[in-house]
């Protein structure tokens, strides 16, 4: 494919990790590029997690390219019909709250889930986009 992705669909939701990762640097999938591009979607769940990340509180700097960083994205609030999925999802899977918040976000908005971890949303009824990183 020479590094070049075509979107079959823009509608895509990132999972916390990919924006963890990808804000450190350690994205090693060149799709990721284009799939931010054209659908920088989050839940509020990821911006509070990414935010919540403790090294922004020790570094001011770091913090405000975060925030810059973060206020690209499309940010999808917990709904009524949204904890209506999530409870639906804990009730029938051992989901983590947070991952359940992602996954029934992308659920209800018809949108694929990009993730590094799989496992987290294999028993949703989801597209999933699994994308490289380099974690040593």
């Amino acid at each position: 494919m020479n590094g070049i992705v075509t979107l079959l669909n823009d509608k895509f939701l990132f999972d916390t990790n990919i924006i963890i990762y990808y804000f450190n640097g350690i994205v090693t999938d060149s799709k990721i590029d284009n799939i931010l591009k054209e659908s920088f979607n989050i839940s509020i769940i990821t911006k509070i997690e990414f935010l919540s990340w403790q090294k922004l509180r020790e570094d001011k700097e770091l913090e405000k390219k975060a925030l810059a960083f973060i206020s690209h994205a499309n940010i999808y609030e917990l709904t009524d019909e949204v904890a209506d999925k999530v409870i639906d999802i804990r009730q029938k899977y051992k989901v983590k709250t947070p991952d359940a918040i992602i996954g029934a976000t992308a659920l209800v908005h018809g949108f694929d889930i990009v993730t590094n971890n799989v496992d987290d949303f294999k028993n949703l009824d989801l597209e999933i986009v699994s994308v490289d990183v380099d974690l040593r």
